[in-house]
C-alpha cells in the first residue's frame, strides 16, 4: 500500500488490517508512519510502516525489498500513492511535469512491475489503482493530475487485459469529492480569500451539486478497495468505478 499516512489511504490500510491481511504501507514523513502503524497495532493483520519516497527509483526499490522481507511477495498491490497540486497551467514547467509523472505514474508501474511476477506464479493477485474522477472531467488547474492519474486508466485496462488470465485482477478506483487534508487545506484558503466564516461554507456549497449531497468519506473508498481485493470480486478485470456520490453525469 502506497502512500498510506493519512486519508484514503491510512482508510484502506485500516480495512484490509482489520479484516486479517498483513499489510505494508509507506510515505514520506516518518512521524505520520510511525503514528499509523501504532494506531493499527492491535488490529488482526499486522501493519508494518515504512519511510519512502516514491517519487525516487531507488527508494521504491528499497521499499520492494523491505516488503518482500517482511511479508514475501504480495498478492495485493495498492497503488494510492499521487500529489495533485492545483497550478497555473503556464506557470507549470517541464520540471514541475515530469516530477508529478514520476509520482503518480511511474511509481505505480515500479511496483507493479515489480510485484506481478510473483502473482502470475501464484495464480491470485490483486492490483487496484487508484486514480480520480477529474481524469473524466478535468480542468486546467489540476490539468498535470488529472492527466497523471488518467495514465492510471489506461494501464488498468491494458494490464487487466493481459494478466486476467493468470488470475491476476487488476481495477482501479475514481474517487470524486473526498473530505481529506487536500480538501480541508483547500477549503481553508477559500476562506482565507473570500472572507467567508468557516470551511463548512466551502463544503457546503461544493456539495450541491453531488446527488447524494456530501462529501465522500475516505472509509467510503476504502471499502470499494477492500471489496476488489477480496474473493467477492471474481469476474472484474480492467474496470475504473467511480465512487462520486452520483456526480459523474456521463454514460460511458
Amino acid at each position: 500500500m502506497t502512500g498510506a499516512s493519512v486519508g484514503i489511504g491510512a482508510a484502506t490500510v485500516r480495512a484490509l488490517a482489520t479484516h486479517g491481511a498483513s499489510v505494508a504501507f509507506c510515505a514520506r514523513t516518518a512521524e505520520a508512519v510511525e503514528a499509523l502503524a501504532d494506531e493499527l497495532a492491535d488490529l488482526p493483520g499486522p501493519v508494518r510502516g515504512h519511510v519512502a519516497d516514491l517519487q525516487d527509483a531507488g527508494a521504491t526499490a528499497a521499499f520492494a525489498d523491505a516488503v518482500e522481507a517482511e511479508l514475501g511477495a504480495p498478492d495485493i498491490l495498492v497503488n494510492n500513492v499521487g500529489a495533485s497540486p492545483s497550478r497555473n497551467f503556464l506557470h507549470m514547467d517541464d520540471a514541475a511535469w515530469f516530477e508529478l509523472f514520476e509520482l503518480n505514474v511511474m511509481a505505480a508501474m515500479r511496483l507493479t512491475r515489480r510485484f506481478l511476477p510473483a502473482m502470475r506464479t501464484a495464480k491470485w493477485g490483486r492490483v487496484v489503482m487508484m486514480n480520480t474522477v477529474a481524469a473524466k472531467y478535468p480542468n486546467s488547474s489540476i490539468l498535470d493530475y488529472a492527466g497523471t492519474k488518467g495514465m492510471l486508466a489506461v494501464a488498468t485496462k491494458a494490464l487487466a487485459r493481459k494478466y486476467a488470465a493468470d488470475n491476476v485482477l487488476i481495477n482501479s478506483v475514481a474517487p470524486g469529492r473526498i473530505r481529506t487534508e487536500m480538501w480541508e487545506r483547500t477549503a481553508r484558503e477559500l476562506v482565507a480569500s473570500r472572507g467567508l466564516d468557516d470551511i463548512e461554507e466551502v463544503f457546503a456549497d461544493r456539495s450541491t451539486d453531488i446527488p447524494i449531497g456530501r462529501f465522500g468519506r475516505s472509509d467510503e473508498i476504502a471499502n470499494v478497495v477492500l471489496f476488489l481485493c477480496s474473493d467477492l470480486a471474481t469476474y472484474l478485470a480492467g474496470a475504473t468505478i467511480d465512487v462520486d456520490g452520483g456526480l459523474g453525469s456521463y454514460v460511458y
